[in-house]
């Protein structure tokens, strides 16, 4: 690790990079409480007092993984290297920016310890103050940046502060972390977990101690898995105290209080705080935000008078220039690169052009979808199946032209549009949290070696399933999974929008999870002989929050419930001859955390016991599933 300090010379002299096309100074930021984060200024010029520097608006990245490091999602062109820091830094320079990239606190050279997420408000905002005081900058900051450095964006801007002009919000940005990114439907998101992991091993405290570093480097993690819950000094962090310390309190904080009322992972509480600037916010739908991408766009378009924009891909967390996520192709047409700009870092210029008011062309659509769906369903020269797709655009999300449509449960299997009219009809399963069902893809992201984001035949669970056990038989052929569809499509159907379902349910436990999976079935064919079930989107609800998030109250065995169980939205076409599938149980996991049914929050409990679950589909209990098609229920006529 190298240290700077502001009070020698060195710390301003310019670096010549590129061949002196591009310029770099290390800064170090100074924070309310003293702390200083370490960043580099990048410019055009070659003045040796930053002084000197000609006045243009600056562009910002702050991140935790190293403000000089190579990041896969900075992949500009499919046909390219991944770009360094100093290629971006120099394509927007030579646009007449300065460039700041910043170390986050605690992390690479900046000073303090580092908290996941919860300080970054503050933090931003006094960098956007710092920046704004300095003779080089025109008084506008813009932001950039992708998952994390999405999440500071929004974090900044919930504080109120001056001069943010506009942000690119890539694959983050919590309008709550309660409902996605953190928790969803009050199960945690095991991804934290592995994500601190990897964190812990590239962190200061590890490159000052080798032993540390090596403990890290040789942790088993699908052994730990294996071991939860965790409990303080009795896991693999336990030498790394702060680390160990922040993971164990997002897994405690189950019930949405006070601690999730924090400007950083709360934009919903503080959008009036935000700034009127244009925002544009880049999501995938095999991302863990869809939801909080989505609310952030519709929230900051309905409350601001500057635009705001919609970009959703087929892509895992931040995969913009890949053709598929997991074992499937969407063809291309799929990347961004080649079909809505050239590459990304023209796409990400052009926007902040015309955000500052530099370009005057207006064309840009609102919102910007990747329609799923339509290939041929065989299987490509890579292995994966072609599942094809095509970009869309409209002015409003959901799309104007679709509408909510329910589709009824019925106890021998169907989704039908006719509500139900017997007496009484169930489905009942016993779920043992011992044995949960595996997670197979989904919207996943940080989760090797354990788990992987994307799309996936869940009629073939295999060895890089963890979880999964030989013969690896389909998922629905669990007796504690539920799976429900449509007969065969006459023709094709346009889903596009918010996906959910309002369960009638009962339970011999306190406490219980129930989960969906939306799935589009292919049918058989020489490649695929047993089809291909593709998972599209998943959600889960844990059943002591029926009520209320802030409140839990448990069950009482055997009455009926009705509860929502929501799923991040999607955007598919299910060719004529395909089923719509909709898959119920009561795990996901590694995904989330594992309900013990017991009652005891999971972050403390020690025992599991087996809840017998019942989904209700009766005349009394209409079960259904909820999704937008387009031209409503006339698209399944």
């Amino acid at each position: 690790m190298t240290s700077y300090d502001t009070d020698t010379p060195q710390a301003h002299r310019p670096e010549p990079l590129r061949g002196g096309a591009l310029w770099r100074r290390t800064l170090r930021i100074p924070m309310r409480d003293g702390i200083r984060l370490a960043a580099d200024l990048y410019s055009a010029s070659s003045a040796p007092e930053a002084t000197a520097l000609p006045v243009l608006p600056v562009l910002l990245e702050r991140t935790p993984y190293g403000r000089r490091a190579q990041r896969g999602s900075d992949q500009d062109r499919g046909d390219a290297p991944v770009p360094q820091p100093e290629d971006i830094a120099r394509h927007f320079t030579e646009a007449r920016y300065h460039v700041v990239r910043q170390d986050c606190r605690g992390r690479g050279d900046s000073e303090g310890t580092f908290v996941k997420y919860l300080g970054e408000g503050p933090d931003g905002a006094d960098t956007i103050d710092w920046l704004r005081s300095q003779p080089w900058c025109d008084g506008r900051v813009v932001m950039t940046g992708v998952s994390y450095s999405a999440h500071v964006q929004a974090a900044a801007a919930a504080e109120g502060v001056e001069g943010l002009a506009a942000m690119v919000q890539d694959s983050g940005g919590f309008s709550s972390a309660y409902d996605a990114g953190m928790r969803m439907g009050g199960a945690f998101e095991l991804k934290q977990v592995t994500w601190t992991l990897r964190q812990a091993v590239s962190s200061p405290e590890a490159a000052a101690d080798p032993v540390l570093s090596e403990a890290l480097s040789r942790v088993d993690v699908a052994g730990w898995f294996g071991a939860m819950p965790w409990r303080p000094g009795c896991t693999p962090l336990r030498h790394l105290s702060a680390y160990e310390d922040f993971l164990l309190e997002q897994w405690r904080q189950d019930a949405f209080g006070d601690y999730y009322r924090n400007p950083a992972i709360y934009g919903r509480g503080f959008y009036d705080r935000f700034p009127d600037a244009p925002s544009l916010h880049i999501g995938s739908w095999y991302d863990p935000y869809v939801r909080s991408t989505i609310e952030n766009f519709t929230a900051l378009r309905e409350l601001k008078s500057a635009p705001s924009y919609l970009v959703m891909g087929p892509w895992t967390h931040g995969r913009r220039c890949e053709t598929y996520a997991g074992d499937v192709d969407f063809g291309p047409r799929a990347p961004l690169d080649g079909n809505l700009a050239p590459s990304y870092l023209e796409f990400r210029r052009r926007w902040f052009d015309r955000a500052l008011g530099r370009a005057s062309d207006s064309d840009l659509p609102a919102v910007q979808y990747f329609l799923m769906g339509g290939g041929d369903g065989r299987r490509d020269a890579a292995g994966r199946m072609r599942h094809g797709g095509e970009w869309r655009s409209d002015t409003w999300w959901p799309p104007t032209a679709t509408a909510p449509v329910d589709l009824y449960l019925t106890a021998d299997g169907a989704l039908d549009v006719t509500p139900p009219t017997v007496a009484a009809a169930s489905v009942t399963y016993d779920f043992d949290p011992r044995h949960p069902v595996p997670t197979m893809g989904g919207q996943v992201t940080s989760g090797e070696p354990v788990m992987s984001g994307g799309a996936y035949d869940q009629n073939t669970p295999d060895a890089r399933v963890y979880g999964a056990r030989e013969p690896y038989l389909p998922l629905d052929s669990r007796p504690d999974v539920i799976s429900l569809s449509t007969p065969p499509l006459e023709r094709d159907v346009v889903l596009a929008g918010p996906v959910s379902a309002r369960l009638h349910i009962s339970t011999t436990a306190p406490d219980t999870d129930f989960t969906i999976k939306l799935i589009d079935v292919h049918p058989p064919n020489a490649d695929y002989p047993h089809g291909f079930a593709m998972n599209l989107t998943d959600g889960i609800a844990r059943c002591r929050f029926h009520r209320s998030t802030e409140k839990p109250e448990l069950l009482t065995p055997g009455q009926v419930y009705e509860i929502e169980v929501t799923a991040p939205d999607t955007a598919n076409r299910f060719t004529a001859g395909h089923r719509i599938r909709l898959d119920i149980s009561s795990s996901n996991f590694p995904r989330f955390d594992v309900n013990t049914n017991t009652g005891t929050p999971e972050a403390a409990a020690r025992r599991t016991a087996v809840a017998t679950n019942t989904v209700h589909m009766d005349a009394g209990h209409p079960s259904r599933l909820r999704v937008w098609l387009e031209g409503g229920a006339d698209g399944l006529a």
